[in-house]
């Protein structure tokens, strides 16, 4: 069994004598806790077999300590600090009362470890009352709840504006676009056909320019990845359970309350001690439906909600940014509702990141998609996804340059992303956003081969929604960042800015001049017009075929070099409709760009669990949990 302090041993006999676990659970809990290197305390609550408050009074029974309800005695307001409002929240002790001068702190666990923090922090006079986690958070949030929303809405715009998307455009911004568009109308008003031509030009230069960045990409990415998928393999089976670090994972939630099963099934099914994670569901404080769906779902102690409260902008960073002051773990990710990652996706991460750089402070998995199959726009979505995440992703990796994260299962040294003070909550892709700040800042971020599956988009109308925003997001980004260019240039390198132009600002440009590239073709190949000649030179002429037929010819083919790489060898041939997909990229990055100038910080709302494949996934999680409870799982300890 290992060795316990007699006050473990005390603790659980006490509960075992009342009957509030069973000797078995007791025992299995002392070899867990042994195994993974947890406090036997949280071993009981990760299994469900006790309730965090009937420990904490066992607790305070056996040390003949005083057990407190904060609810009932919360803290008294002017002992606490909005200094050390994090401290309460993470640390899990809070100021108390005064007692005869004397200060009370309550805690979850006076331990030896605790009682030196405290009076490091205090002072030697100090005295203990034990009360629960959940206690600590709700006092925190009702003493601080404004302080944090302050921080999560204008914590990165105040501490480093020039990075914040709080102001879209600035007035050196303005002035600049002012003079180029009236360059340009001078130029069509003067010289007409040379202005058409250097438009043109630019056109065909960016699309060629993106045609090889994106071949490079692909080459550098394809290299390599077995070798280092068995490295980090290796590197798993050799990792010491009772050395892994706390994971935080937050679930950012917004009216999809149906799908909280898959995520909270494949979580506790994850292959990492269960006593080491640290989940938080972050709900918005109006979103009544999805917090009581939550509630009446009876999670483990593991699990926390956060509910966020009510502020503009109400947008997912600004809700993780409220979370994160909660999180405990030494690593952080994000997962989306109905996600579902890989079983060791979190082992292979820590496995990353003791193999990676120093200064490595993100880990970026794979996205796919469980539904790939649902019809032809779910089949694109994944092709699309494929190629970014299998092939280009890792390739801006090969090359050192700054990568867009994705939305979710992006796990990231927590200390590093309160350096940067996380997520811009005035960014619609607040992803990609921080992947370039992290650059800037001179950290990196790593791609491995691990992947969470979610829900591909299967409604057009639900799509664009999504794919608007994304882009809307792109363009913030591509302003935000341009705003300093030499800065850019000098924090990036040649590299690094190539690649930032033609991923973040391409995405949107693409999907904005591809309409007018396809009109021209479409009215020379109808009417057979020469009105159209003096716009390509030769020179142009030439470039400009070479892009629409053997550009446009390797982009399907990527397209299908993805499911081939996973063998999904039925998806390729739908890569030949990708001109469809691309029409609807584009309609997304005109209504991008329209809400971009006329509604900056509204977040459109992605549906989910609207595929058929997502309710048999929820229905499987279900049956599961209530399988598990019937072959008897044991009902834990109320208070």
């Amino acid at each position: 069994m290992g060795t316990h302090s007699e006050a473990d041993l005390g603790v659980g006999q006490l509960l075992v004598r009342h009957k509030a676990i069973t000797q078995e659970q007791f025992e299995e809990a002392l070899e867990l806790a042994t195994d993974w290197g947890s406090p036997i305390a949280d071993v009981l609550m990760s299994r469900w077999w006790i309730q965090a408050d009937v420990y904490s009074r066992a607790f305070a029974a056996h040390h003949g300590m005083r057990y407190v309800h904060l609810d009932r005695e919360p803290p008294e307001r002017e002992l606490l600090s909005s200094a050390d409002a994090g401290v309460y929240a993470r640390s899990l002790i809070i100021p108390w009362r005064k007692v005869d001068g004397r200060l009370i702190l309550a805690t979850t666990d006076p331990s030896p470890a605790m009682l030196l923090f405290a009076r490091r922090k205090w002072g030697p006079d100090i005295g203990f009352v034990v009360t629960s986690k959940s206690d600590i958070s709700k006092a925190t949030q009702a003493a601080f709840g404004a302080h944090f929303t302050h921080l999560a809405v204008f914590g990165l715009s105040e501490a480093d504006p020039a990075v914040s998307a709080r102001r879209v455009i600035t007035r050196r911004q303005g002035v600049a676009l002012y003079l180029i568009l009236s360059a340009m109308a001078a130029g069509l008003a003067f010289a007409p056909l040379a202005t058409f031509i250097a438009l043109n030009a630019f056109m065909t230069l960016f699309y060629l320019g993106a045609f090889l960045f994106k071949l490079v990409l692909v080459w550098f990415g394809g290299l390599g990845q077995a070798e280092s998928a068995a490295a980090i393999d290796a590197s798993v089976r050799q990792l010491d359970e009772s050395q892994l670090p706390v994971f935080s994972i937050l679930v950012p939630m917004f009216r999809e309350p149906d799908v909280l099963p898959i995520l909270t099934r494949a979580l506790r099914t994850m292959d990492y001690p269960l006593a080491k994670l640290d989940i938080k569901i972050v709900l918005e404080e109006d979103d009544v439906e999805t917090i009581d769906a939550a509630r009446s779902l009876q999670l483990e102690p593991i699990f926390e909600i956060i509910v966020v409260p009510a502020s503009q902008p109400k947008t997912k960073p600004k809700a993780c940014n409220y979370a994160l002051n909660f999180a405990r773990g030494e690593y952080l990710v994000i997962y989306d509702a109905e996600d579902k990652p890989e079983r060791d996706q979190l082992r292979k991460v820590v496995a990353a990141f003791q193999r990676s750089a120093p200064n490595t402070a993100c880990v970026q998995c794979r996205l796919n998609y469980f539904n790939a199959r649902e019809n032809w726009l779910t089949r694109m979505f994944t092709l699309d996804y494929s190629l970014w995440f299998d092939l280009m992703l890792p390739g801006l990796q090969k090359i050192g340059a700054p990568i867009p994260l994705g939305g979710t299962s992006n796990h990231f040294r927590i200390d590093v992303l309160r350096e940067l003070n996380a997520w811009d909550p005035f960014n619609v892709t607040e992803d990609a956003d921080l992947g370039i700040r992290l650059a800037q800042k001179g950290y990196r971020v790593g791609v491995i081969d691990s992947t969470t599956f979610e829900e591909a988009n299967c409604d057009a109308g639900n799509w664009i929604r999504q794919r608007s925003r994304w882009i809307k997001g792109y363009m913030m980004t591509f302003l935000v960042h341009t705003r300093r260019p030499l800065h850019l240039l000098r924090s990036l390198g040649p590299v690094g800015v190539a690649s930032f132009v033609f991923f973040i600002g391409g995405t949107a440009i693409s999907g904005l001049l591809n309409p007018i590239s396809w009109a021209l073709f479409a009215v020379w190949f109808i009417t057979s017009t020469t009105a159209f000649a003096p716009l390509f030179p030769p020179v142009l002429l030439y470039f400009s075929l070479f892009n629409l037929i053997a550009g446009n010819g390797l982009f399907v083919y990527l397209m299908m070099i993805g499911p081939f790489r996973r063998r999904w060898t039925g998806l390729a041939p739908w890569a030949l409709t990708v001109p469809a997909y691309w029409a609807m990229m584009s309609i997304a990055a005109y209504k991008g760009l329209y809400q971009l100038v006329f509604t900056p910080f509204y977040w459109e709302k992605t549906n989910h669990g609207i595929s058929g494949q997502t309710a048999r996934e929820i229905e499987t999680a279900r049956s599961a949990d209530r399988a598990e409870r019937e072959q008897g799982a044991d009902v834990p300890a109320r208070a």
